[in-house]
């Protein structure tokens, strides 16, 4: 049965954390690897688990977490961008077509930036009339550990 990309409902959900920390601090947790490595530790309530099955924090680097793989499709060094999608199960189990993940680190001024979460997704035709719910909740807990887990690491290094 094909999808009638038209009658599909589209929306999108975005929080921003404001930090101290200057763009390419945040970055280099968010950038790479680091990042699935911390979340697990930081906020095992958002996901539990994640591996990585391959790649190196890259464009097609694919990870496992404890809801559904992810995919980066989009990585941009110096703009500070990273979309992730969805590439099966969990959402797009629950009613949802297309869901995409994007993380932007913008930067403020010289020691300060956001961290800008957007869920961008797609319901098709078929569930428009009891859609599924997508909530940003565990990408602003993930962002406000991750400013944490930076700013602990600054205060070490300078002890």
């Amino acid at each position: 049965m094909a999808i009638d990309l038209a009658k599909a409902m589209k929306g999108s959900i975005c929080h921003e954390y404001e930090t101290e920390l200057p763009a390419a601090d945040v970055w280099e947790v968010y950038g790479g690897l680091l990042v699935g490595q911390l979340v697990p530790q930081l906020v095992p309530e958002v996901y539990p688990k994640v591996e990585l099955v391959e790649g190196d924090g890259g464009v097609g680097t694919v990870f496992l977490v404890s809801f559904p793989p992810e995919k980066f499709v989009k990585t941009d060094n110096e703009n500070y961008i990273k979309e992730a999608l969805i590439i099966e199960g969990g959402f797009l189990d629950h009613g949802f077509r297309k869901y995409l993940i994007r993380i932007e680190i913008i930067g403020k001024e010289e020691k300060a930036s956001i961290i800008r979460s957007t869920i961008e997704y797609e319901v098709d035709d078929e569930h428009k009339d009891n859609p599924p719910v997508a909530s940003i909740s565990g990408l602003a807990a993930i962002a406000e550990a991750m400013a944490k887990y930076i700013k602990e690491k600054r205060a070490q290094a300078l002890a």
